[in-house]
């Protein structure tokens, strides 16, 4: 609330505005309503490792994660006034309601709680906002913020989206290019409405950095597009992305879309992760047929490394691979995987609203062996003698209302069952999420 205050009190005392219209044009309010239960089951001798269960011995401890909750994410947006140089704010509250917990049955990240004890917040939430700047077609935004680009996606897989603090660019005046660029130098989790003042990664490794840095781009074109980013993880890593897509339309029934993309990490500066030289590429190749589409991925990571994202402590950023399930990234050092999957609109067969998506994920030749940096062997080393091997299927069910009182409100039924070769990092679960909708518009 202290950034607001600062910008609206800018606005209102900024000289070259002082006999301008300050009169914000163009505002909206959103707020979207996200009821979320989650349940985990942990298989063949695995455990929840989280809250009480920490104090147990492997034997004693909880087989289940099992949290329910509420969530509310309200944004505001106050348009800009009709000066030379546009000013504008953007606000935002978040609030997050246990419905029920456990102690033993926590860790799910949809409610804040304490690590050793298990015990959760009944309710936490926080609010913030941003200052903009806006000249032409160019806007400067700083403050809170959800950039979500290929090198710092802000993650939504849980109840609340996490929140990144910096300066942000975004340009607009070049036809069919928009050029993105940011430093954020702090964050808050999914599931904590702490501030941290660095960044940290998805594979859990103990990494930190103070700052994050990108710029980068998308180029449309009439049936395709082409991304490219570069970023830096401060003293950490340098990470280079590059991705694009093609949509052919074969005929008023058939379709076909390509994508791939690609990343690159190389260590940097103080090289505060150790030893980096990982590099990953996907591809997924889309076929439609009326209400039905066809899918085939592959997905190869190339180095000793595992593949790693910026991460926000408890979870990393969305990540933007093909071959990412619902459980994990199948991004481990050298592993190579595959996707199929099938999805059908079920409109044609008179439930318009429905739709339901199968797909299964296998993975093979794992091996840091020949790793040398403590941050991403520190777990375990991978038996180059073992040939490991990871599964992973998701089922999906997603509903939404069409009409009447109710309409946009949004139901989806997630599973996911993932097993693997004994000491793989992920352990073997099934998972049930169960999440409701709906966005109220002001």
């Amino acid at each position: 609330m202290r950034k607001i205050a600062t910008g609206v009190g800018f606005i209102l005392t900024a000289p070259n505005i002082a006999h301008a219209d300050l009169i914000f044009k163009d505002d909206q309010l959103e707020i979207l309503t996200r009821n979320f239960h989650f349940y985990r089951e942990y298989e063949n001798g695995g455990s929840n490792p989280s809250g009480a269960n920490s104090q147990l011995p492997s034997s004693e401890r909880n087989k289940t994660r099992n949290e329910w909750a509420q969530g509310f994410v309200a944004k505001y947006s106050s348009g800009y006034t009709d000066t030379p140089i546009q000013l504008g704010f953007e606000a935002y509250g978040l609030l997050g309601v246990k419905l029920y917990s456990d102690t033993y049955e926590t860790g799910t990240l949809l409610l804040q709680y304490d690590p050793t004890t298990g015990k959760t917040k009944s309710t936490y939430g926080e609010v913030g906002g941003a200052l903009k700047l806006k000249y032409k077609d160019t806007v400067i935004t700083y403050g809170d913020q959800f950039p979500y680009v290929p090198v710092l996606a802000t993650s939504t897989v849980r109840l609340l989206p996490t929140v990144s603090t910096g300066v942000s660019l975004q340009d607009k005046s070049f036809n069919n290019l928009l050029i993105n660029a940011g430093y954020f130098y702090s964050m808050n989790p999914l599931d904590s409405t702490k501030d941290l003042n660095y960044f940290t990664t998805d594979y859990g490794a103990g990494i930190r950095a103070n700052s994050i840095s990108y710029v980068g781009g998308t180029y449309t074109f009439p049936q395709a597009s082409l991304t490219a980013y570069v970023s830096e993880l401060e003293d950490v890593w340098n990470q280079v992305f590059v991705g694009g897509t093609y949509l052919k339309k074969i005929d008023e029934d058939q379709k076909l879309k390509l994508g791939f993309t690609g990343f690159s990490n190389t260590d940097t500066g103080k090289k505060n992760g150790g030893d980096i030289e990982a590099y990953i590429f996907s591809a997924m190749t889309d076929y439609s047929y009326k209400n039905h589409t066809f899918s085939l991925g592959y997905q190869q990571v190339f180095g000793n490394e595992p593949f790693d994202i910026a991460g926000f402590s408890s979870a990393g950023s969305n990540n933007l691979n093909y071959n990412v399930a619902q459980y994990s990234t199948f991004s481990e050092a050298h592993e190579k995987s595959l996707q199929v999957k099938y999805e059908v609109e079920m409109t044609p067969y008179g439930i318009p609203g429905l739709t339901l998506m199968g797909r299964y994920f296998y993975g093979w030749d794992i091996d840091n062996s020949h790793s040398n940096n403590p941050f991403y062997t520190k777990r375990y080393v991978y038996d180059p003698s073992i040939d490991y091997i990871h599964r992973e299927t998701n089922l999906q069910a997603a509903y939404k209302v069409q009409s009447g009182f109710a309409k946009g409100l949004d139901f989806k039924l997630r599973y996911a069952s993932s097993r693997a070769t004994k000491g793989y990092r992920y352990d073997d679960i099934d998972e049930l999420r169960t999440i409701v909708e709906y966005t109220f518009k002001f």
